[in-house]
């Protein structure tokens, strides 16, 4: 996709998991990518990886849950470049129910998952309209759209970045502005391996073989899966594609409603 070579492409949380998956597939397609993480270990190796491929990256340190680094991070970048592509795509998980979430918890979700969103398009939706446009990519999560047993806070979270994804969208598609999101199933990453060996020492390949068996096509997603549905959809032709949630989730949805 040449379309990518002259483009810059901001992903929150683009380190790890997804993120770094979807910044790899922006990077191999020619764009440059600028990855916002708190983790700055992971970030670093990441970049100094991506740049002795040839590939163009950086990493800025920013906690999207805190408006002014946000601010700072984004007037780094458009201090001499364009911000074509915004992928909103960091994000934490927490098990719990209404009962068990405490307010802290649910606090902590809120300020990463939804107001970390937020941040990121009010200040970067200026930018793109004063440039004439731009494409802006939401993680949702199938939390968003049926009832997870014990996610409480979390479907909370991605059911506000859906609305989010269609209000941007209504709001600014004459400015040129396409906005989407994607709903993945369970996919794996390094969460899901850390997140059963917490929880189910000696019983982990019996917990991921029942956790893979939830999607009705028999497996986890994979990281590149989800990346490989990111770039299309950021992609001119996505052009007519906008105010559009995409499910990618092995028939998670529709299959198991």
């Amino acid at each position: 996709m040449a379309e990518f070579l002259d483009k810059n492409a901001v992903i929150t949380g683009g380190a790890s998991g997804i993120g770094k998956a979807i910044a790899q597939s922006f990077a191999n397609e020619g764009a440059t990518v600028w990855i916002l993480e708190v983790n700055g270990e992971l970030a670093r190796a990441f970049v100094e990886e991506l740049t002795k491929e040839g590939k163009r990256a950086h990493y800025i340190a920013c906690d999207v849950a805190n408006q002014k680094e946000v601010k700072l991070a984004i007037e780094q970048i458009n201090k001499s470049n364009s911000i074509d592509i915004l992928i909103n795509n960091a994000g934490i998980a927490h098990v719990g129910d209404a009962e068990s979430t405490s307010e802290e918890d649910f606090d902590r979700i809120s300020s990463v998952n939804i107001k970390g969103v937020y941040n990121m398009l009010h200040v970067v939706i200026p930018i793109m309209k004063k440039q004439g446009g731009g494409v802006i990519l939401n993680m949702a999560s199938v939390a968003s759209q049926l009832g997870i047993s014990s996610r409480f806070a979390y479907s909370a979270s991605k059911g506000a970045v859906l609305a989010m994804t269609y209000s941007v969208a209504k709001d600014f598609v004459h400015n040129n502005i396409r906005c989407n999101s994607v709903s993945p199933g369970r996919v794996h990453t390094p969460f899901v391996d850390g997140f059963i060996a917490k929880n189910y020492p000696g019983k982990e390949q019996e917990m991921f073989d029942a956790l893979s068996k939830t999607q009705p096509i028999g497996r986890m997603g994979k990281p590149e899966e989800i990346a490989d549905l990111v770039l299309f959809l950021c992609s001119d032709k996505a052009g007519f594609i906008t105010g559009t949630d995409v499910p990618i989730d092995g028939g998670f949805i529709k299959l198991n409603s």
